[in-house]
């Protein structure tokens, strides 16, 4: 019997009773300690999970690198021995986690769909502004693309919030933090019709007064009810792209960086903390790049 298995059979009854993780769930964390638990048997048969460390980590690290398993999997399978661990120092099985100094494998961000500026019409073309639903809508577009909003930021958006003749927005963000953003003046003017010909005449809920964005029953929207405005129009508009709330966000950084925007300027009203994540989830077109050694490179300047 392996040394890890009483402490694998401790660990199941702990995701399972303890942290209430689904049958699934705690069925993949086993699987992953299976792995570690079979590699130590029989490289290091002598083993215990207390006398792990580091060193023998990293040879079953560099093992399933070798398997050609993707980044994302061997962070997955990391993320189990560290939970597996981290529950051995809860029980005082052992003073010591050889996981804190293990590398993760580098992650590939992979960037959403942009939309291009006309698409972006094509979309909000798309919009029947004969109905009410259809003039929400409009101005819902407007705000995500003209503010690069989070979906949740959206959905939280109040009246109060908007100050209408100094053209920012407050919007609160991850961690309860609060931004300016401005708000252009397209994307005011759709505000103004919805909250003049559309929400005036709607039965509020009590104590939703002032939430923005309603739906019949004059309720906030949910989130998933802005995918299936923004998954509606998609298809209407002949986009074939996968486009989320969250494609108008990275359109929305990404257009104002493509017109000469200050990567700082862009960062902050994104509510970024780090601006390397604005480098990363605010790509340049590589048009673009190329105007900028054509233009700036002392090897393609004409003079």
């Amino acid at each position: 019997m392996s040394k890890f298995s009483a402490y694998i059979r401790s660990f199941e009854m702990y995701l399972s009773a303890e942290r209430s993780f689904s049958k699934h769930s705690v069925e993949a964390y086993l699987r992953d300690i299976g792995g570690l638990a079979s590699f130590m048997e029989e490289k290091f048969p002598n083993l215990s999970p207390q006398k792990t460390e580091l060193k023998h980590l990293q040879e079953y690290i560099k093992q399933i690198n070798e398997f050609g398993l993707s980044a994302s999997t061997q962070a997955r399978i990391l993320s189990g021995i560290r939970a597996f661990y981290k529950f051995l120092l809860i029980e005082k099985e052992t003073d010591n986690d050889p996981t804190l100094l293990l590398d993760w494998p580098r992650m590939a961000r992979k960037l959403p769909d942009v939309l291009n500026e006309k698409e972006i019409e094509d979309m909000l073309n798309a919009i029947d502004r004969s109905t009410d639903d259809g003039e929400r809508n409009r101005a819902i577009l407007e705000t995500l693309y003209g503010c690069g909003l989070r979906v949740s930021e959206l959905v939280n958006l109040k009246i109060s919030e908007i100050h209408k003749e100094d053209e920012y927005l407050i919007i609160t963000g991850k961690g309860n933090k609060q931004r300016l953003v401005p708000i252009n003046g397209m994307a005011l003017k759709h505000i103004d019709i919805y909250l003049k010909n559309v929400r005036t005449h709607i039965n509020i809920k009590k104590d939703k007064e002032d939430f923005l964005f309603l739906n019949r029953r004059g309720s906030p929207l949910s989130r998933v009810m802005i995918f299936y405005i923004i998954k509606d129009l998609t298809a209407k508009a002949g986009i074939k792209k996968t486009i989320s709330p969250h494609t108008f966000r990275h359109s929305f950084a990404t257009h104002l960086l493509e017109n000469g925007a200050d990567l700082r300027a862009v960062q902050d009203m994104l509510g970024h903390e780090s601006i390397t994540t604005t480098e990363i989830y605010t790509h340049i077109s590589r048009g673009m790049l190329k105007d900028v050694i054509e233009k700036h490179h002392p090897r393609n300047r004409k003079d």
